[in-house]
């Protein structure tokens, strides 16, 4: 056990600072940062019209979190394991004596440093509610919290259908599809749909699958405990899958 948990680390170690160096040796992260922060500038100030509500919280910034990232963040794991692939160097790093644990971890935390840095950057806006007025700074900040913690959910995701496939495309577009189901199961729409469908259980089934139920709680400023569990637990779920798909990569090559 502590061997494998010194091979872990390690693993994390090595693979969190190379995907890291990665991401900032190229213009990914910056146009990835970039193009977030125009598009979630756009929808929050314009497509909501913010300073037509009169109110000075940042309930239209939030509001579109999860569909941005649905969009954005697949984009930002896509490259994790099939670029691996892709540059012929997944044999190589699949051959050190580290954890694939270790290998899948620090990858996700790499792309989710890039998240983390991208959410601070959005920090002028909440400056702004405190100067037009005086929000629930404490609403806020629980508020970024949840939705760093969803965008790992997000990247937990991605990162895993990147070591299915060998095509970062191909692993953008599964990427996409599999956070618009979990993204969409909570829209009002769907919900309603699948309600008048199969009855008002199986849309209360499907609702708490769903990223927009557990982050809207967050929203209204409340913390609910299963929310943060449910979304620690997509992430521990994807990762698992990324192991174990990274795994049966090892298996076959040998």
């Amino acid at each position: 056990m502590k061997h494998w948990a010194l091979d872990t680390l390690t693993g994390i170690r090595a693979s969190y600072g190379r995907e890291v160096r990665a991401y900032f040796a190229t213009p990914l992260a910056y146009v990835f940062i970039a193009i977030f922060l125009m598009l979630l500038g756009f929808f929050t100030w314009e497509a909501s019209r913010f300073f037509d509500t009169g109110a000075a919280d940042l309930s239209p910034f939030f509001y579109w979190h999860p569909w941005l990232y649905m969009i954005f963040l697949p984009a930002l794991s896509m490259r994790l394991w099939a670029d691996e692939s892709a540059g012929g160097t997944a044999e190589l790093l699949l051959s050190m004596p580290v954890s694939i644990t270790g290998l899948a971890i620090g990858k996700l935390l790499a792309a989710w440093t890039v998240a983390a840095v991208t959410l601070v950057f959005t920090f002028p806006m909440w400056l702004t509610v405190n100067y037009l007025g005086d929000p629930d700074n404490a609403a806020i900040l629980l508020t970024y919290f949840m939705s760093f913690v969803m965008a790992g959910a997000y990247l937990a995701i991605g990162a895993a259908v990147s070591a299915l496939v060998n095509s970062q495309v191909l692993a953008y577009v599964i990427g996409v599809v599999v956070a618009f189901v979990l993204t969409a199961a909570g829209w009002p729409m769907v919900l309603g749909a699948v309600s008048g469908a199969l009855g008002p259980g199986i849309g209360d089934i499907v609702a708490k699958f769903s990223f927009l139920t557990h982050f809207e709680t967050a929203e209204r400023g409340v913390l609910e405990f299963r929310a943060f569990l449910y979304f620690l637990g997509v992430i521990a779920l994807w990762v698992a899958l990324n192991v174990l798909w990274v795994s049966h990569r090892r298996s076959a090559a040998r």
